[in-house]
């Protein structure tokens, strides 16, 4: 059992990382020119090595039900999310259409992916990190389907996004798991080619911590909007749904639905997790309000420094891992 100093130190370091972004940009040492470029590299090189060092040779995904239940579960978790977010939009102080149709989408999506990386890696054995990646395929499903379809867009026609590097870097690092374990693959070609593990290792190390520093310098662009202290209802009202109601709700399906403990560990950090920050993004290109986006992000965030390492330690002792 994990203590709760233990999961603070495990946390911390991800805010330190975005207090870094928002530091760089700030003064201007990291441009908003070069967001664009860098997070090319990381999305489209960096991540999916770290996909193919965290999965290749990981016994943990070679159990079939940890290739299929954890896709389920974090489609049915950002079902869960919208629906809950929902049905308290009215409530929210969000006025016209557009501002609760965003409330609603940046509720429904927690931060699965830079954030909840560093976490799993510093508290849990390394087949965790592997399961978390399948678990994001059903949540990028649901980002492109129903998350477009709660902003008012159709999102069902959008299913060419779910075409890319990470998710491709999940199907062909699942395969070669697969094959790496076969009793007839030839050991002397793996020990050939090692140098290439050794070069895709160094590259995914990079990974989270340049994504989460771009995190922060893309909210350091946001805070000029918050200045005024309007919004007061729909930030705590957030709060209450990604910071309260939701991590409970998502532990007991971690407690009560049957899965593996690889992917308990997974939900329970994800439980945990504040708004995701790329809803600003598709609230922006999709006829979202932007600024109601930014509200929820940075409202469920900075609560989130103090949430995050309790709902952890909650949702250890809760399942008793």
């Amino acid at each position: 059992m994990h203590g709760f100093w233990e999961v603070l130190s495990a946390v911390l370091p991800v805010f330190c990382l975005t207090g870094i972004g928002v530091l760089l940009r700030q003064i201007n040492w990291l441009t908003a020119e070069a967001d664009q470029t860098l997070i090319r590299v990381v999305v489209n090189v960096l991540v999916p090595c770290l996909i193919l060092d965290k999965v290749v040779g990981n016994p943990a995904l070679r159990d079939l039900r940890n290739l299929l239940i954890p896709p389920l579960f974090g489609f049915g978790g950002i079902c869960l999310g919208l629906a809950v977010a929902w049905m308290l939009r009215r409530v929210s102080g969000a006025i016209t259409e557009p501002e609760q149709r965003t409330f609603a989408a940046v509720n429904g999506f927690q931060n699965y992916g830079y954030v909840p990386q560093p976490i799993i890696e510093q508290l849990f054995p390394t087949g965790t990190l592997g399961v978390l990646f399948l678990h994001n395929l059903g949540v990028d499903t649901g980002m492109w389907t129903l998350g477009l379809i709660t902003l008012g867009h159709a999102g069902f026609g959008e299913w060419r996004r779910l075409i890319n590097a990470p998710i491709l870097g999940v199907l062909v690092a699942v395969a070669l798991n697969f094959l790496f374990a076969a009793p007839w693959f030839p050991s002397q070609l793996v020990v050939a080619f090692r140098f290439i593990g050794t070069t895709n290792q160094m590259l995914g190390v990079c990974a989270f911590p340049l994504a989460i520093v771009l995190i922060g310098a893309t909210m350091a662009e946001t805070f000029e909007a918050l200045r005024g202290g309007a919004g007061l209802r729909l930030m705590g009202v957030s709060v209450l749904v990604r910071c309260m109601i939701l991590p409970v709700l998502m532990l007991a399906a971690a407690r009560f639905i049957p899965c593996s403990p690889e992917l308990q560990r997974v939900l329970i950090v994800e439980a945990a997790m504040p708004a995701a920050v790329f809803p600003i993004v598709m609230a922006r290109h999709y006829g979202g309000d932007v600024l109601t986006a930014v509200r929820v992000v940075v409202a469920t965030s900075v609560v989130g420094l103090f949430t995050i390492p309790l709902w952890i330690k909650i949702g250890l002792y809760w399942l008793g891992l």
